[in-house]
């Protein structure tokens, strides 16, 4: 199964939006890097929400490019709304479906 996640850095107020197999693995590993890249500079990283998108590794890539390709923070934080973001999110799966 896949997720896409959602982390915030609250050191430098940003968002970070990925997908895996193990939430709690990868985000060990976005506070633990191995390496210098775009999280390890903003790091504690904190999960803030993840969503189940399937057993599909290429449409969880869709799905995560797609969120990414919207450069909206406005969009990102109303998918972190506890009442209405899975419905959100729920929506947009449907869309790349199709």
């Amino acid at each position: 199964m896949f997720f896409i996640y959602i982390l915030y850095s609250e050191t430098s107020d940003k968002y970070y939006i990925g997908y895996t197999e193990d939430v709690a693995k990868r985000l060990h590993f976005h506070n633990n890097p191995i390496r210098v890249c775009y999280t390890s500079k903003h790091i504690p990283w904190l999960l803030k929400r993840s969503f189940k998108v399937g057993s599909s590794r290429s449409f969880a890539l869709r799905v995560e490019k797609k969120i990414k390709k919207m450069k909206s923070r406005k969009f990102t934080e109303q998918l972190l709304d506890l009442e209405n973001g899975q419905a959100l999110f729920d929506s947009l799966l449907k869309k790349l479906v199709l």
